[in-house]
């Protein structure tokens, strides 16, 4: 059915572009690239993401602080703070607009090394930009529905980003197996991550912060690495010496 690879499509570009773009380049530096393909990318998330793109500033700011303060007082989003993931998000939507709009300031730990593009920037957060994504969404949607319950996604595509932050966040921190002792809540909740690209193994990650890689036992897939594997391969962005993640043997046995 075309809504329904219309939904999934924009479900998997969406949080690839998050988890490669925003987070692992954005917030981590995981992987380097030219300044032409950053703006291709940069280009890239804004269209994937639409109505609910996130700004680079304001989206490395917060998962800086995140990993600084994971699941204390100061976390800009823990489950031990909410009582619900909608909670959660509305309270980091606030910290984000003030970052994003140059409105908060943040400690000067947390700032600066993330890409800039202040017109795309600019026009991702304005709201006529973001009715424009809206009004396509729902013209698609009026010309190629055909079940009555296909409706139902479509007030997911108007905030595709923040729904993704929730799963991550929400359910990385409660639900899962850990294979390190990290000293937060952060879990794996999936073994073969296809539903958030990788981004729900995040008791690997916050073990090893800047791996490229967020697998770290052998039935882990994550498969925003393996994209990037590829573009390592034909010379679109460099891994460089980055490690990998080292398998602790109390987990792997």
């Amino acid at each position: 059915m075309v809504i329904v690879a219309f939904f999934v499509g924009h479900w998997v570009l969406s949080v690839f572009c998050q988890s490669f773009f925003q987070h692992r380049y954005a917030a981590h530096r995981m992987f380097t690239m030219t300044k032409g393909w950053e703006r291709f990318f940069y280009l890239f998330t804004y269209v994937c993401q639409g109505s609910s793109f996130l700004s680079p500033r304001g989206y490395a700011i917060l998962h800086r602080m995140h990993h600084a303060y994971s699941d204390t007082p100061k976390d800009p989003h823990s489950p031990r703070n909410h009582w619900n993931p909608i909670s959660m998000m509305a309270a980091t939507r606030g910290l984000y607009h003030g970052f994003s709009h140059y409105e908060l300031a943040p400690d000067k730990k947390f700032d600066g090394g993330y890409p800039v593009w202040a017109a795309l920037d600019n026009l991702g957060k304005s709201w006529v930009g973001r009715m424009a994504w809206v009004a396509g969404y729902s013209a698609f949607y009026f010309v190629f529905v055909t079940a009555w319950w296909q409706w139902l996604l479509l007030p997911i595509h108007f905030v595709m980003g923040p729904v993704h932050g929730a799963i991550v966040n929400w359910c990385g921190h409660k639900y899962g197996y850990k294979n390190f002792d990290t000293g937060d809540d952060a879990r794996n909740t999936l073994f073969i991550d296809f539903v958030t690209m990788g981004e729900l193994f995040q008791n690997n990650h916050h073990e090893y912060g800047q791996s490229p890689t967020f697998a770290a036992r052998w039935f882990e897939v994550d498969p925003t690495y393996v994209v990037m594997r590829g573009l390592h391969a034909v010379g679109i962005i460099s891994l460089g010496d980055r490690p990998q993640i080292m398998r602790d043997p109390a987990a792997a046995s």
